[in-house]
């Protein structure tokens, strides 16, 4: 599965820049102009990583990286902002961040950070050597249950979220997420959305 560059700031101006760089380089680039934005498109399987902005309306990059983190999206994230500071850079790898650049960094060092945040993914995401036949045969071993949790998994959902939908405790939630994620031999959520995918399940985002 090739790499994806994602890249989210509100500046259409940015967006546009770094899309003619990193396409230049022979990259796919896929541009958000918001964290919500992201969250709707983005496919969390697809390996790559996300160049984000940290001051946003609204949900701030800082903000995108804590709902990432709560979801078990391991995307490797390099923050690139005019307004940085110490705190915000230590803040931001502290909490899984790959890098931490002003706008103000030469090309060079942004296509370095790219190349080693995309080599990092590779260990983080799905390369599944696992067949559609396979995929579906271990995915008919779920209950319905397990299925519907599974399914929210993918979509993004944190396991709070998917008990309340199904009326059950976040206790019980944890217990059925462990159990699939046996099931279906995979360790992370962007596997399991590679195996659902696979399987030809629809995943609502």
């Amino acid at each position: 599965m090739t790499a994806l560059i994602r890249l989210v700031d509100d500046d259409p101006a940015v967006l546009d820049g770094l899309t003619f760089l990193l396409e230049g380089e022979g990259w796919e680039v896929k541009a958000y102009g918001s964290p919500g934005e992201f969250l709707r498109e983005d496919a969390p399987s697809r390996p790559g990583c996300l160049i984000l902005d940290i001051n946003m309306p609204g949900t701030s990059g800082f903000d995108l990286q804590r709902v990432m983190n709560e979801r078990g999206y391991r995307l490797p994230i390099i923050f690139l902002t005019g307004h940085g500071s110490i705190e915000s850079a230590i803040s931001a790898i502290r909490h899984g961040a790959v890098e931490f650049l002003e706008k103000t960094a030469d090309n060079a060092r942004i296509l370095e950070a790219v190349r080693s945040a995309v080599g990092k993914s590779s260990s983080g995401f799905a390369n599944l050597d696992v067949e559609p036949f396979e995929a579906k045969k271990r995915v008919a071993q779920l209950t319905e249950r397990e299925r519907s949790i599974a399914l929210m998994v993918a979509a993004g959902l944190l396991n709070r979220q998917a008990a309340e939908r199904l009326g059950i405790s976040v206790r019980t939630v944890e217990a059925h997420r462990l159990t699939l994620f046996r099931k279906l031999g995979v360790k992370s959520a962007p596997e399991l959305t590679t195996l659902l995918e696979l399987a030809g399940e629809k995943i609502e985002r």
